[in-house]
Formats: C-alpha cells, structure tokens, sequence
C-alpha cells in the first residue's frame, strides 16, 4: 500500500478551517481576495509551506495517486562544483535505477541562491514526488528526524545514526574495509603506525575510525593528526619524527601533499613510508598515482537506494538498512616495512 499523501482534508484540520476555504486558497489569491480574512489565508499558507503540501491533479488521476517521480535531494551542490567528482557516481545510479523502473527524477536544491539548503526550506517541492533519496556528507539532524517522524518515503545514501528512530539507508561498509587495510599493513611487517583525520563526525568518518582502531590490536599508533588540509611538509615532518612506516589518511589531498613533500626530499613513498588512503576518488588517476585503498562502490549504493525508495513508496516496504562491501584496491603506495628507519 502506498504511503498515505497529505488531502485538503488534512490541510484544513491543521488550519482549523474548511475543506472549501483550503480549495479557494489554492485555486488562487484572486478568487479568495476579498472572501477570506488575510490571517486566514496566511494560515493555510503556512501549514502548506511546514507539511510541503502539493496539490496536484495530475497524481490524483494516476493509479494508486503516483506521480511516479522520486526526489533527490543534496546537501552540498551536485553539480557543477567542487563536490561533482563525490556526487556523479551517485546520481549516475539513481538515473539507472530510475529509468528501469520507469520513475522520473526530480532535483530538490532546497534554498535560494546563496541561502542554507534544507528539505522543509520556504520553498519546498519535496511532495511533487512520491519519495526522496537524501544524499550529503553530513545530514540537518532536525531535518532527518522529521523525515524519521513523517509519513513521507525517503532513503538516504549512506549510513545513518537513528534519528528519533531507524534511517532506511543504503551504505558502504567503511569499518570492515578499513580494518581489512590495516590487516594487510600488519601483514608487511608494520608496527608503528599513524592516522590522518579525525575521529568523530559524519558516520562515514566514525565508521573509518571505529574500523581502524577496532584492528589496530597489536600495533603502535605513534601518531594521530586529526585535522585534514593540513601542511604536506609539516605533516610529513611530524610523522617521520614520530617514527611511522605506514599513515592512514581519511582525504586524498592530504595523502597527495605528504606524498609529494616525500618526493622532493628523496624520500621513498613505500619504502621508508607506505602511505594508506582511506576510500577511493573519482578521477585519482589525474593525480598520477595510484594510492592503496578501497573502492566505494557508489554506484551501486545509489541505485540500491533508489530500488529500496521505490519498494517503500509503492508497498510501504518496511525500513531496511544495507551497507555493501568496498572492495581492496591495491595500488602502489604500500609496500613491507623497512628494516630500518632514521
């Protein structure tokens, strides 16, 4: 069974006024001008903007009251800007999976130009689709838990923490690959380790950290700078003081600063340092290395999400949260531990 939408029925009992001063409201400012009180209309309009109320004939005479259109919603730009690389994967997905089952897309930017992007924003559109698939690196918490609370289908891509209740999501499974990586680190012989980035934050970064240290048994973490876009030089300088053969790095420009301040000073990156990048990223081969680590696999994630949208808008499936492997990348920056170190 679909989830239920908001009626004018709904509307006008949330306003406290009639089904038939709700119909004159929205057919008009002109037909309701001189009719209806200013504060009446003013209320109606307020509780449409706060629920995203959306009266549309054209749903009303599709089977089951389908649009058959899903939302995505970002919380950072899509495109074009600096996060394109971090967000086209995913919405090549959800254009597959969206197309496969016959569902158009709609994109929610949230705000005006240069305002805040939020779901429930002044000028939502959130229910000219039939559900939302909610992407970002970091979610408005107060937003998710409304979402949580409401009868509104969403997915976010990407593991979430409850929010007053259980996130359906579709993720990838940062902990177990991160641990995987520092397996294979302890299995080259290294025992003086260290991380770069933080360890609290978006879910992505908590589960990174949890893999790490969860695996770290054993080992000597001799080093840990939690702030990224820090100094190529002064990091390297700090982690060769401390000692470390191998870094774990959660961003790949601070991996690519490190490993290029190594170059210049003839240092070997493996060798005297094994370098460990935390996740892949798009176009890495226009950095002109090939970094150890472990494949997001986005697409994938997005397009699960987008099946999973789909199941809880047309049989209101019940919440379902998935994480998909990452799978190793090899790549080049990791190699046995030195013998010794200077």
């Amino acid at each position: 069974m679909a989830t239920k939408r908001l009626t004018q029925n709904d509307i006008a009992r949330l306003a406290g006024v009639s089904q038939a001063t709700v119909s004159l409201v929205l057919n008009g400012a002109v037909s309701a001008e001189g009719r209806i009180p200013q504060d009446t209309r003013d209320r109606i309009n307020k509780v449409i903007r706060e629920t995203g109320y959306v009266a549309d004939p054209v749903a009303r005479r599709m089977a089951k009251g389908l649009n058959r259109i899903l939302g995505v919603f970002t919380y950072e730009p899509a495109f074009p800007s600096a996060q394109a690389d971090f967000f086209t994967p995913f919405l090549l997905g959800i254009e597959e999976a969206a197309q496969e089952v016959g569902y158009d897309l709609l994109l929610l930017t949230g705000a005006a130009k240069g305002a805040e992007r939020k779901i429930f924003g002044k000028n939502t559109r959130l229910r000219l689709a039939d559900g939302c698939l909610v992407l970002g690196r970091e979610f408005d918490l107060e937003e998710l838990a409304r979402l949580v609370a409401g009868d509104y289908p969403f997915v976010a891509v990407g593991r979430r923490d409850d929010a007053g209740g259980p996130v359906p999501y579709v993720g990838g499974d940062y902990a177990s690959a991160t641990a995987a990586l520092v397996d294979r680190v302890r299995q080259l012989g290294h025992t003086r380790i260290a991380y770069v980035g933080p360890s609290s934050g978006a879910e992505s970064t908590i589960d990174r950290w949890a893999g790490f240290s969860g695996a770290i048994a054993g080992l000597h973490l001799v080093a840990h700078i939690p702030d990224v876009a820090g100094s190529g030089e002064k990091n390297l300088d700090f982690l060769l003081a401390s000692g470390a053969t191998a870094v774990f790095f959660t961003e790949l420009a601070d991996a690519l600063a490190v490993d290029n301040a190594a170059r210049q000073r003839g240092i070997t990156v493996p060798g005297r340092l094994s370098i460990v990048v935390l996740g892949n990223h798009i176009r890495a081969e226009q950095t002109g290395r090939r970094f150890t680590s472990f494949s997001i696999p986005r697409e994938a994630m997005a397009r699960a999400a987008t099946e999973m949208l789909v199941r809880r808008v047309e049989n209101d499936a019940p919440i379902q949260q998935i994480l998909l492997p990452c799978e190793p990348v090899e790549g080049e920056t990791l190699g046995p531990a030195p013998s010794n170190t200077i």
